[in-house]
């Protein structure tokens, strides 16, 4: 990518959906786009930078229901929330607003009747799955199943989390309500749909400008075009949170159709409070608009937003920036181990500046996942384990952002006025090849890289001037100078405290509150790119009161940082357990699995040389008679006189709570039980006990992994805050 245009630039990141918290995955993308941000403004550039959130569709509410709150009202909550916790970590948008708005739900309707006066929208009758238990259809969200493309179980009804597919309701094999979990039945429903099969030529030209996107991005977007673009259905049934489609009562807009219109609507209402005109950045040429977003969202803004944009007449995007995901120690970040981790639980414990330069860090260009090493565990089990001290984010901010950048400010600096009375003098002879250097080869690099969203290369560049400042320093040694020779240690100074500019310059998109500082103490104005250079000389320094310190990282924060977020997982009563409910395959589903055990065994793989677990097979008519149900643990207590049993009193959702004995007792306190939720078998008989009646089952695993004579028995718990009684499959 080249240096950016001078015309004026609008940003957006993805919309944060708003019915959770923001996460440090989030946070990624939020802190490469500021960077850039301010990167461009230091440079002169015009930028408006802009985000919402997105308020539509059935996961809000799904979400909403859960609370028992209004979806508008909920919407509103979490966009507060959102945009403070993006504002702890620097991330300062021009306006953050929302989809759930009049100026979103205008430009939604410009951008569907410029498609429909364009031939590019017509109606269909479509069958779809209705819930007869919940009287509804059932959107995408509404619907769980087993992925028709990779045979992953448990995926909503419109895109697979595991393979990245996507495909259409009645496309999911072994369906079911994700409300009620009953078996839906088709009907049949009139639905709109943009013809983008007819854009696929246009497309194609948009995709393949270079300029557009990132080289791996343009060649997963062009496998989509390869394979033919089916027509997207664009309406949903009521009810529906949402924006109702024009001239109906009961079709709304698909959620993906109105939240990227957000990124108009917020531009408008930015344009209102500014005095300026929404048409003069998107429907004029003089705007360069960038889109930030992480690479599972690749399709819907390299495909079906330029081809509505098209259509009603707006701007394409000039760039889509597509990041990787954010993995922990490896893994996906996960909520048992505590490293599925709140911005904000993140900032109460660490300074959010050392995240934004190790972010900064391992971005890139190209949409690479970005991996955050914590540390090692010793018990993986146990976050209490976790040593950090060899974490990568730990050394990485104290060998670089601390011992080489924020040293040398303090060694020049506390320097300076200890010993030459705040005063610097002439620059030396040696600063003007250094300078020489910076301006030709090393400044223009960093300023490309910024510009190209190849962070980790810009930061690379800024620690090596900072190697190289400290290296002069350690052999020119002022401070042996500065009784005998004050004029030359001055002069030397000057040349050092030069550096300091140039380093703080250099990272201030990337650390601005200290770059800040930094200004301050040497009593400089803000540093414009053009400004940064190596002609700091003659001056006195600035505010004595400036503290240009950076504490080096604590590793027992890191811990305290996975510690509470595993507490607050454990004080919203979710599972601490990654199993999760699944659907009994279909047969298409055991047959892709025995291809998949074929390939493996042909390549002489793990699966060949494992015994099998089972001692006999049962058939799936055999477990289909099993009634699997989501139980919430309402108390549980010892049982006298028996040495294995626990009592648990369970919520299956009929009103009433069951009495069911687990053996259980040696392995867990009856009051860590309590608001779990559990898998039951609903339909074992009843069997009494001297203890009473045990009116079920709840399942557990034996750790085979624990030793002999001493094994670990596990309640099987169930992923996220189903409903009570819902049933597993």
């Amino acid at each position: 990518m080249t240096e950016p245009s001078p015309k004026r630039t609008l940003l957006t990141c993805a919309l944060p959906y708003a019915n959770g918290d923001i996460h440090l995955g989030h946070m990624v993308e939020h802190v490469l786009a500021d960077i850039h941000v301010r990167f461009l403004r230091m440079t002169g550039a015009e930028v408006v930078f802009l985000c919402a959130s997105d308020a539509h569709g059935s996961p809000i509410e799904l979400k909403a229901r859960e609370l028992g709150q209004d979806p508008a009202d909920m919407v509103a909550r979490y966009n507060r929330a959102h945009h403070a916790d993006l504002e702890r970590f620097g991330v300062h948008y021009d306006e953050f607003y929302t989809t759930h708005s009049e100026e979103t739900r205008k430009h939604s309707y410009a951008i569907f009747e410029g498609a429909r006066a364009g031939g590019l929208i017509y109606t269909q009758d479509v069958e779809g799955f209705f819930s007869e238990v919940d009287q509804r259809f059932l959107p995408d969200r509404w619907i769980r199943g087993t992925c028709p493309r990779c045979g992953a179980l448990d995926q909503y009804g419109d895109s697979c989390e595991v393979c990245g597919s996507t495909y259409r309701p009645t496309d999911l094999l072994d369906p079911r309500s994700a409300i009620s979990g009953d078996e839906p039945v088709l009907r049949t429903s009139k639905h709109y749909f943009l013809r983008i099969s007819d854009r696929q030529e246009f497309l194609r030209g948009w995709v393949n400008t270079p300029e557009h996107m990132p080289a791996a991005t343009r060649g997963f977007v062009n496998e989509w075009l390869e394979a033919g673009l089916r027509d997207w259905d664009i309406s949903r049934d009521a009810p529906y949170f949402g924006f109702l489609i024009p001239g109906e009562t009961d079709k709304y807009f698909y959620v993906w159709l109105d939240a990227p219109v957000g990124y108009i609507g917020t531009t408008e209402k930015w344009c209102n409070d500014h005095g300026r005109r929404v048409e003069d950045y998107w429907r004029s040429a003089d705007t360069r608009i960038v889109h930030v977003i992480g690479k599972d969202i690749v399709p819907f803004h390299t495909l079906f937003w330029p081809a509505m944009l098209d259509a009603a007449g707006y701007n394409l995007p000039s760039r889509v920036q597509v990041h990787g995901f954010l993995t922990v120690n490896g893994e996906k970040m996960s909520k048992s181990r505590g490293t599925f981790i709140n911005a904000r639980v993140f900032a109460e414990h660490v300074d959010p500046q050392y995240l934004r330069f190790y972010f900064a860090s391992k971005l890139r260009s190209e949409p690479d996942d970005l991996d955050m090493h914590l540390g090692t565990w010793g018990d993986p089990d146990d976050p209490a384990s976790l040593d950090a001290s060899k974490s990568e984010l730990v050394e990485r901010v104290n060998a670089e952002l601390v011992n080489k950048i924020a040293n040398l400010a303090s060694r020049v600096i506390k320097f300076v006025r200890e010993k030459l009375d705040g005063r610097v003098g002439a620059l030396p002879p040696e600063s003007a090849e250094v300078a020489r250097r910076f301006e030709s080869s090393t400044k223009p690099a960093i300023a490309a890289a910024y510009a190209s969203f190849d962070l980790a290369t810009a930061l690379r560049g800024v620690v090596e001037v900072s190697e190289a400042g400290n290296a002069y320093l350690q052999g020119a040694a002022p401070w042996k100078l500065a009784a005998t020779e004050p004029e030359r240690a001055r002069s030397i100074a000057a040349l050092g405290a030069s550096y300091v500019a140039v380093i703080a310059g250099l990272v201030k998109p990337v650390v601005p509150e200290w770059a800040a500082r930094v200004e301050r103490a040497l009593g400089v104005e803000p540093l414009a790119w053009d400004a940064i250079g190596f002609h700091f000389e003659n001056r006195p320094l600035g505010d004595p009161a400036a503290d240009i310190r950076i504490d080096r990282m604590d590793p027992e924060k890191v811990k305290s940082v996975v510690l509470a977020s595993r507490a607050g997982l454990e004080r919203k009563g979710a599972p601490t357990s990654t199993a999760k409910a699944a659907a009994t395959p279909s047969p298409k589903t055991k047959e892709r699995a025995m291809e998949t055990e074929k390939s493996t065994e042909a390549a002489g793989g793990e699966a060949a040389r494992v015994a099998p677990l089972v001692d006999a097979e049962i058939t799936i008519d055999e477990f289909s008679k099993v009634d699997l149900r989501v139980g919430l643990v309402k108390n549980a207590s010892l049982v006298e006189g028996a040495d294995k049993l626990l009592r648990l009193e369970i919520d299956l959702g009929e009103g009433r709570l069951r009495n069911i004995f687990a053996g259980i007792r040696k392995h867990y306190a009856p009051e860590t039980l309590v608001g779990r939720r559990v898998v039951v078998v609903a339909n074992l008989a009843p069997r009494k006990m001297k203890w009473g009646v045990s009116e079920g089952m709840v399942l557990a695993a034996t750790d085979l992994a624990s030793p002999k004579g001493a094994e670990r028995v596990l309640v099987l718990e169930v992923d996220g805050e189903p409903a009570t009684g819902s049933t597993i499959k």
